[in-house]
């Protein structure tokens, strides 16, 4: 698929290349064939290219279209947001092709062809590839919500096992007392266990949803000493002294990488400013830098270059606790 593409961009940056020049003759291989000779060989080694690969290019875009679909379902049903998968599949379409459809019109009034073909493309990619990592990252934020919730439910569970109640009992009570996720998560386990499932195999599926060393812990503790008898209390508390101790260390470190993002994100959008800065005092800029295939595809590494950057900044400014 790379091979693919790169030979799409270079077919497409000869064809510029011709247009800029204005040459009347044609290089050695065009005299030959002629022009409809050498589309029709495009034609032909694209066909054979795509034929030998034909598996693997409609799993590709099986995965990249419905895959798209079950997997933002998948993390929906992480998230308790009911949907139907129609609603699912406009919303990808308009955000492959709404928003460069809309861009490719402005640009088509203003007269600018060019600009407007590249700006679509890029539109496009960023619809199509950004609802993953988006559902990723909400679903990532809700983990962490339920994290930092940890505390105050297993004190919960504590003082309702230190009171006479059953374990259903307490989490019923850390459902009615505290805020989502973490009485969403503790009610499906109450809900699960009314169907038929019992409460370890829910606990198990607590950790399937929301996997975080943290909850690993605290299904593990519960399953061994039911099984092997002891005081839940106790052991809700240490879990409970753990997490706090852990998200006080969390805490420590992103005050001390604050800067550091800080920082990164300055380095990363000054490119950015600097573009629009010298856009706005010499509109001619815009014009070679945009206008000529050269432009372009320094505009393109360059934008490739600082998506790099940024993305290495922020590997080095996380760090797992």
């Amino acid at each position: 698929m790379n091979k693919l593409i790169f030979f799409f961009l270079m077919t497409i940056n000869s064809a510029f290349s011709q247009d800029a020049t204005k040459q009347p003759s044609l290089n050695f291989i065009s005299d030959i064939m002629g022009q409809k000779g050498l589309l029709l060989t495009i034609g032909v080694i694209f066909f054979t290219f795509s034929y030998f690969n034909s598996v693997k290019l409609f799993a590709w875009i099986e995965d990249q279209t419905y895959g798209t679909r079950d997997f933002i379902l998948q993390k929906c049903e992480l998230l308790f947001i009911e949907v139907r998968p129609e609603r699912i599949t406009y919303g990808l379409l308009f955000l492959a092709f709404g928003f460069s459809i809309i861009a490719l019109s402005l640009f088509f009034l203003y007269g600018k062809y060019t600009q407007g073909f590249i700006v679509a493309i890029l539109l496009t990619v960023f619809g199509w590839k950004i609802p993953r990592p988006l559902m990723n990252y909400l679903v990532s934020a809700r983990i962490k919500k339920f994290e930092t919730q940890m505390v105050d439910g297993l004190n919960l569970l504590s003082n309702g096992l230190r009171a006479g109640l059953s374990l259903p009992q307490s989490l019923g009570m850390v459902v009615e007392e505290l805020p989502k996720p973490i009485s969403q998560e503790f009610n499906l386990i109450l809900q699960q266990t009314k169907i038929g499932v019992t409460l370890d195999e829910a606990f198990e599926n607590l950790v399937k949803r929301v996997p975080t060393e943290d909850n690993d812990m605290f299904v593990s503790a519960i399953n061994i000493l039911r099984e092997t008898g002891g005081n839940l209390a106790e052991v809700f508390d240490t879990i409970a002294n753990v997490i706090r101790e852990r998200i006080r260390l969390k805490q420590k470190i992103d005050t001390f990488v604050a800067q550091g993002k800080m920082q990164g994100g300055l380095i990363f959008c000054m490119p950015i400013m600097m573009g629009a800065y010298f856009g706005s005092t010499d509109p001619q800029f815009f014009e070679i830098l945009f206008g000529t295939p050269i432009g372009i595809i320094v505009t393109l590494v360059a934008a490739a270059l600082n998506l790099t950057g940024g993305y290495f900044m922020l590997k080095v400014i996380k760090i797992k606790v």
